[in-house]
């Protein structure tokens, strides 16, 4: 049998399913990672609090409901055969109706070097940390927001992002020792910002989508702590939680000079491409392009720093987290041109060089992501350098390849150095990346580390 598992929609479970797939993350419900057998209507009573459908894995059903499962997934295996064409039946998974999105790569201009940016950057970065302060301030206050403060600042950070996207993308990468609870909202703009800058919005739009991803999850402010802070909610408190999304659109909609695009992205960046988030559980083009975004840089942000860690979590796993839930939560056209957007290996990243070597990403390469300038922390033993090093691998290849094309060196003798995998921050604690952040970005001197540990008779 082709199909071994089908689409079941809650209302139509019976005891005996084995449930073996959800319409969301295992991790963001309660129920047990393996799958299970439906029971009792109890149980059926929970999925209905959390999916609007599940998969159910026609071979391990058992009792009646597993036959008829069995002659249903057959008959339709056999239908699709003969009339391609006909109507999906409900069991079966449809296809979502949605338009690509349109992208126009290169809409602006190279970025500038990152430390001519990194200062305005900085004190933006400074002035959107205070103003999601007051805006919370305020908000418990029972003051009106402080929208023409956000709108601008957002507006200044925008600009700085079409200059250098790196910049910025520092202070969301890396974790700062006092973080505020909002950070993850400020850092989630970041990303949402050099997220639109790729694919091309008009700058109208990027003001949109940062604001709206700032201010998100005002509503989190009426929850109670309980809720907020539970590190696995039940049924009842999973559907407390999600009132924060209505929260934060009456929020917002009180004030008359909000942007009517802004209240849409946050009403709607908790909904998912299948169908199964919320409020409304809505699917696909449903769902407006720009609130699709930001579904994307908040799951990010979010895998890539969870609640309680003590650190990050490397970005390429956090990033296949994300693909494996293309073209279901999120569409897949956005998430390739998310992880596009960031690079494999955004600034603030550890890697581990082919030499052994430890280092941290402090400048993408945009033309050849794969060989940013780092700085180099360890040596091959991953003992800790006494100070970091500047090395520039795009740079390297270029003067090693040089040699080659002479015939002075054959590509074997000159070895280039590639990255061969990010590391989890927690394998090397002692390696402070703000101080990297630092040294690079603000020092006044600092030596251009290009040639590298090479033997003398390859260094020439």
């Amino acid at each position: 049998m082709a199909i071994q598992q089908t689409k079941v929609f809650v209302e139509d479970l019976q005891r005996g399913m084995f449930v073996s797939r959800l319409d969301r993350p295992w991790t963001r419900t309660p129920f047990a990672l393996q799958g299970f057998y439906i029971r009792d209507l109890e149980e059926i009573r929970q999925l209905q609090k959390f999916c609007r459908y599940v998969y159910v894995d026609v071979v391990k059903t058992v009792g009646d409901v597993g036959v008829k499962l069995r002659k249903i997934t057959r008959a339709a295996e056999s239908a699709a055969k003969d009339t391609p064409t006909q109507t999906t039946p409900r069991s079966i998974p449809v296809a979502i109706n949605c338009k690509p999105v349109q992208v126009r790569h290169n809409s602006y201009a190279p970025p500038e070097p990152v430390r001519k940016e990194a200062s305005k950057a900085r004190q933006l970065h400074e002035h959107i940390v205070l103003g999601m302060h007051q805006v919370m301030v305020q908000l418990q206050a029972n003051q009106p927001l402080p929208t023409a403060q956000v709108n601008h600042t957002v507006s200044q950070m925008v600009d700085s992002v079409l200059r250098s996207p790196d910049a910025f993308s520092w202070l969301a990468r890396v974790r700062e020792k006092d973080e505020q609870t909002y950070s993850h909202s400020v850092r989630a703009s970041v990303w949402a910002v050099v997220f639109g800058r790729h694919i091309g919005l008009r700058r109208q739009e990027l003001v949109q989508l940062g604001v709206a991803t700032l201010l998100k999850d005002v509503g989190k402010l009426y929850l109670p702590e309980t809720v907020l802070k539970a590190e696995k909610r039940d049924p009842r408190a999973e559907l407390e939680y999600r009132k924060f999304v209505d929260y934060s659109v009456k929020l917002l909609s009180s004030d008359p000079n909000i942007d009517r695009h802004v209240l849409t992205i946050v009403q709607c960046h908790k909904e998912q491409y299948d169908g199964s988030g919320y409020p409304k559980g809505l699917r696909g083009g449903q769902i407006p392009v720009l609130a699709r975004m930001c579904g994307i840089v908040t799951y990010y942000d979010e895998a890539t720093n969870p609640r309680g860690a003590e650190f990050p979590v490397p970005p390429s796993r956090a990033v296949a987290q994300l693909y494996e839930l293309r073209d279901s939560a999120f569409q897949e056209q956005l998430v390739v041109e998310f992880i596009q957007s960031i690079g494999l290996y955004p600034t603030g990243t550890q890697v581990e060089l082919s030499t052994g070597e430890i280092a941290v990403v402090v400048e993408q390469s945009h033309q050849r992501r794969l060989k940013p300038k780092v700085m180099l922390v360890t040596d091959a033993q991953k003992k800790l350098l006494a100070k970091p090093r500047l090395f520039d691998m795009a740079a390297d290849d270029d003067r090693k390849l040089a040699l080659v094309k002479k015939g002075k060196k054959s590509l074997a003798e000159v070895g280039l150095i590639t990255i061969t995998q990010d590391m989890d921050p927690s394998r090397y604690p002692a390696i402070d990346v703000a101080r990297v952040r630092d040294q690079y970005l603000y020092e006044q001197r600092l030596p251009a580390f290009v040639a590298r540990f090479l033997p003398p008779r390859l260094s020439s």
